[in-house]
């Protein structure tokens, strides 16, 4: 019965990833074809400072974008969590989830409009006399991690209300009778067993955001480049898919690290509970 999810894995997954990794230890021609002479120069060529710097931003922008999901979401997380209805817990998730049926691509240029000189948040500045000039907001490292955070703080929200959800309140309450304050309960009980749920929406806000190329491209004018930019770059302007290829690779490999990562801390959460 499972032989058709087979044959599609194979045929569109398996089957090109293979012919990736060969073109990775390929090299590039004169006019962009491949020529088959094979070479490992591909990944060495990463190490250049020209091409590093793009990865090593990518690391930054994601881990910045991924303690800020962190830092909104728990809280979130954990509002909802405590709602006294499942109704209204529904509905905030719900308002949560809603902007994800609309498309990535078309989320994105919205923040254009609100970011630009004319947008929404100049014009009320410049309304309310609060600026002379409008504010350059548009095309910064700032509008990016904005357009990131906002994209990917749902992935953030749903593991951790769905950690924070199975937590059982009696052990609150007994850190409580032991004498243990609000902010001592939080960190030497709720966070360690909701620890799950954030190594989960720390790797789903994390992964998507390192392999980023839309939202840095259009919200930052493509003046800091990420990997992301990078592989499209190489695949689409410069056509040099053996070295493409390589750095598809190279994020690949980035990302099952992280989800071996996942699958160690993040999906034992129920032996975090001693069952």
């Amino acid at each position: 019965m499972i032989s058709p999810a087979l044959l599609w894995l194979l045929l569109f997954f398996l089957i090109p990833l293979g012919i990736m990794l060969v073109y990775s230890f390929c090299q590039r021609s004169r006019y962009g074809g491949v020529v088959w002479d094979f070479t490992i120069n591909n990944y060495l060529k990463v190490s250049k400072p020209i091409y590093l710097k793009p990865v090593l931003r990518s690391f930054w922008v994601a881990t910045v974008n991924t303690v800020i999901c962190l830092l909104i979401g728990y809280p979130a997380a954990y509002y909802i969590s405590s709602r006294p209805t499942v109704k209204v817990k529904n509905i905030l998730l719900l308002l949560i989830i809603l902007p994800l049926w609309t498309n990535f691509v078309v989320r994105t240029y919205a923040w254009m409009v609100i970011l630009r000189e004319g947008g929404v948040i100049n014009t009320i500045l410049m309304k309310l006399n609060l600026i002379e000039k409008p504010l350059e907001l548009l095309f910064t490292k700032k509008a990016v991690i904005i357009g990131l955070v906002y994209g990917y703080l749902p992935f953030m929200i749903w593991p951790l209300y769905v950690s924070i959800e199975k937590v059982d309140r009696s052990f609150l309450e007994a850190a409580n009778d032991l004498g243990a304050n609000r902010l001592q309960t939080f960190f030497r009980v709720m966070l360690p067993l909701t620890l799950p749920g954030i190594v989960a929406g720390s790797i789903l806000v994390f992964i998507p955001t390192l392999g980023a190329f839309v939202t840095p491209d259009l919200l930052g004018g493509a003046k800091d480049m990420m990997i992301g930019n990078l592989i499209q770059n190489q695949y689409v302007k410069v056509r040099n898919w053996p070295f493409g290829s390589a750095l598809s690779f190279i994020l690949l490999i980035i990302v099952l690290a992280l989800l071996l990562l996942y699958v160690r801390f993040g999906g034992n959460e129920e032996t975090e509970y001693g069952t």
